[in-house]
């Protein structure tokens, strides 16, 4: 009986913006997986949106940043953006940067399993908390820190005016390289290991994927989760003990369009807060003790990175 009502059953999505900016979320099923009723939709700030999708569903979830529409009705965004041309991602996924909430529903024993990946690189800050459910790992995870302002020079990609940082590349990306993109001989989880790159992702969020073997502390699982709860820029006032945290991506206005009060994006105050898998109640307060200055960190990356090169070429 119960695995019947669970065939027949759904799970809801609900996506929230607490950005102080528009966020244009899109949506992609797994590959024979069926679409769920939209693939792109708009939040303003404090908006949200329920999606429903049935217990079987795969597929991810992300933000798409500083959409605009031009003249001819082509829809782009400068982060995230899926190539549609439209509002709707209608089947595509998003081009990379872009920080991805992945879901598999009712997987291997009955289980769901998702995670916040940064393998594709970060775009925006997204928190992911399941709703009842139940296990060991049945916990919120993701990345609530903002890595655009601590994000090396060679991974960064910046707003139209080349002024400001707007989304972090991941080393695959940003150099093809088939030990950073775990490819060629370096395919497999033995072979292919932790990068200076992505060990800055991990160190500003170690529960979120860094890279792509980074299993073992980065996927979740819930029984009979009901509801999971998708926060873009979660916010410190969601809880009485949280402690505040600056994070300030590019920001839209409500007509949709991109822009600030200076016609340009703005960005953070160049601190990153450090978040690992916890109830939400212990996010925040745990995340005030793990505050770093990101020029101490570029330095100390740049360091690393130097000795890692150096050791590949002995």
């Amino acid at each position: 009986m119960i695995s019947h009502f669970r065939v027949l059953a759904t799970t809801t999505f609900t996506l929230v913006n607490k950005c102080d900016y528009t966020v244009w979320p899109g949506i992609l099923s797994n590959a024979g997986i069926a679409t769920l009723p939209t693939t792109g939709f708009v939040l303003q700030t404090a908006e949200s949106k329920t999606v429903t999708a049935p217990t079987s569903w795969g597929g991810r979830f992300w933000g798409r940043t500083l959409c605009t529409q031009d003249s001819a009705g082509k829809f782009s965004c400068i982060t995230g953006d899926c190539g549609s041309g439209k509002l709707e991602c209608a089947g595509s996924g998003a081009t990379p940067p872009a920080t991805l909430a992945e879901f598999t529903l009712d997987g291997a024993g009955g289980l769901d399993f998702f995670d916040v990946s940064l393998v594709d690189g970060y775009n925006v800050a997204m928190l992911v908390a399941p709703q009842g459910g139940s296990g060991d790992n049945c916990t919120s995870t993701g990345c609530a820190g903002d890595l655009n302002g601590a994000c090396p020079s060679e991974l960064r990609v910046t707003s139209e005016d080349g002024k400001q940082s707007v989304a972090c590349k991941s080393a695959c990306e940003a150099f093809g390289s088939p030990q950073y993109c775990c490819s060629g001989a370096y395919g497999s989880p033995n072979t292919c290991k932790p990068s200076p790159y992505s060990q800055i992702f991990k160190n500003a969020c170690p529960r979120a994927y860094s890279y792509a073997y980074d299993d073992k502390t980065s996927t979740f699982t819930c029984a009979s989760a009901a509801a999971y709860t998708i926060t873009f820029c979660p916010s410190p006032n969601s809880n009485p003990s949280q402690k505040s945290w600056q994070g300030q991506n590019p920001k839209s206005d409500s007509s949709g369009s991109a822009s600030s009060s200076s016609g340009s994006p703005q960005i953070n105050n160049g601190t990153i807060v450090y978040i690992g898998s916890m109830d939400p109640s212990e996010l925040w307060s745990a995340g005030s003790t793990h505050v770093r200055e990101s020029q101490t960190i570029a330095g100390f990356v740049s360091i690393t990175i130097a000795v890692w090169l150096l050791c590949h070429l002995c």
